[in-house]
């Protein structure tokens, strides 16, 4: 059955290398239909790859093969809440060491230009810890961060 909503990206003719990458490296994420276009199409001929139904982390997603000259920007991205340093270490470099880029405060970008936030629940937490000085040290903490170090913000939230 057809999700209502479905996440629909654009990619340049590799949605069903980036969907294949996304289920095997994000937890209850799987790849699902393949479409192929039954025409010639612009950026693409008869019987090429046209969509990829694919889930990641449980958000039901669609790759479109829409061709070049659509890029992707930091506005939308997907949030991934990691539990531990191991959980974030493995999805941050499976990301970042697959052609990605790393950016700032937990972010990074694959190599299809997807940006990604790797954040794990303790600085979830931290953020909105009652105390508004534990808060604002976890907050300044992650700010001078690349990829987050929960140990690094569970010390600025003990102050």
């Amino acid at each position: 059955m057809t999700p209502k909503n479905t996440i629909c990206l654009w990619y340049d003719g590799d949605a069903l290398e980036a969907a294949t990458f996304y289920s095997k490296t994000f937890p209850d994420s799987s790849l699902g239909k393949i479409y192929r276009a039954p025409g010639d199409y612009p950026a693409g001929k008869q019987g090429d790859i046209l969509m990829v139904e694919f889930t990641v982390a449980g958000v039901p997603c669609i790759g479109l093969n829409g061709g070049p000259g659509v890029a992707h920007s930091q506005a939308f991205s997907f949030q991934i809440a990691t539990d531990d340093q191991t959980e974030t270490d493995r999805l941050w470099d499976a990301v970042v060491n697959n052609g990605g880029q790393e950016v700032a405060c937990g972010w990074c970008k694959d190599k299809w230009g997807i940006s990604w936030q790797i954040t794990p629940r303790a600085l979830l937490e931290g953020i909105s810890d009652p105390d508004p000085a534990a808060a604002k040290r976890v907050f300044e903490t992650m700010m001078d961060m690349v990829k987050i170090d929960i140990a690094a913000i569970d010390a600025a939230r003990r102050g």
